[in-house]
């Protein structure tokens, strides 16, 4: 739940900071890059990622192909 609660708060400080948006495009790309610049700092290997992205490559084959 640290990782939601940090990831949360990465958002909200990226929002907070601008507080009118033209659209729901220019909302969503101020948090992909807020999410963007955060993740440069993540240095913990994930938990259990082999077996979710065995999960991810049965149910999401055809979109993961060329990523893996």
């Amino acid at each position: 739940t640290n990782a939601i609660e940090s990831l949360n708060s990465v958002i909200r400080k990226a929002i907070k900071k601008r507080k009118l948006f033209p659209t729901d495009d220019a909302a969503k790309k101020v948090i992909y890059l807020a999410i963007q610049q955060a993740s440069k700092r993540w240095t913990m290997p994930i938990r259990n990622w082999k077996p979710a992205l065995n999960r991810f490559m049965i149910e999401f084959e055809d979109r993961l192909a060329d990523y893996v």
